[in-house]
């Protein structure tokens, strides 16, 4: 069983995008200490223009249908696992569930810490991005993200934002925290997007 190994650019892993290695354990990197955040108080808002669109509770959100995912996940660290398994609510799942119509193609996601990160709604409503409360059928544990998180699994791994409590709309493509600090704007990991430039 591979523990790590490192990929270079003349080495090929179908799996395992350019100048990633395999990872197996889940490593913790956060841009913020560890929020201490209760469950019962957590919910998630809708924004537009300063005003508040649409607003769930943790009661209705865990009640709405839920997905479960196995996929690989790539952090701009450049470590990548396989297999994650996360279940949650799909972003597309929720506007469906809300009635709502996004009024814009770009949005920040944002986290209770202060935390964002820039996601356009194309991505944000792919079939595998989801709103998520499980890894490996357990409640997300504080330092991974929980209570609930963001899994955008196609983006290296910034974009999956922690603590997630809100998605705000905005008029055009605007950085978020790391992404102010010359990160790339979109992330892709096969394309080694990982900083701006």
């Amino acid at each position: 069983m591979v523990t790590r190994g490192f990929f270079g650019k003349n080495e090929k892993n179908e799996r395992v995008p350019p100048g990633q290695y395999l990872e197996n354990r889940f490593p913790v990197l956060s841009a913020e200490p560890t929020p201490k955040l209760d469950i019962k108080d957590w919910d998630l808002s809708i924004i537009y223009n300063n005003e508040t669109l649409a607003k769930i509770s943790w009661d209705v959100f865990k009640n709405l249908p839920s997905t479960s995912i196995n996929k690989d996940i790539h952090c701009v660290t450049r470590w990548t696992k396989f297999d994650m398994n996360w279940t949650g609510v799909k972003v597309s799942t929720l506007f469906e569930e809300l009635d709502f119509k996004p009024p814009t193609e770009w949005t920040m996601i944002g986290a209770s810490t202060g935390y964002t990160t820039n996601v356009p709604l194309k991505d944000l409503v792919l079939e595998n991005t989801i709103i998520s409360y499980s890894y490996e059928d357990e409640p997300i544990s504080p330092e991974h993200g929980g209570p609930v998180r963001l899994i955008v699994p196609h983006l290296y791994f910034w974009k999956s934002a922690k603590w997630i409590d809100k998605i705000t709309f905005l008029d055009e493509d605007t950085p978020g925290f790391w992404e102010n600090y010359g990160y790339h704007m979109y992330g892709d990991p096969w394309k080694e997007q990982r900083y701006s430039g």
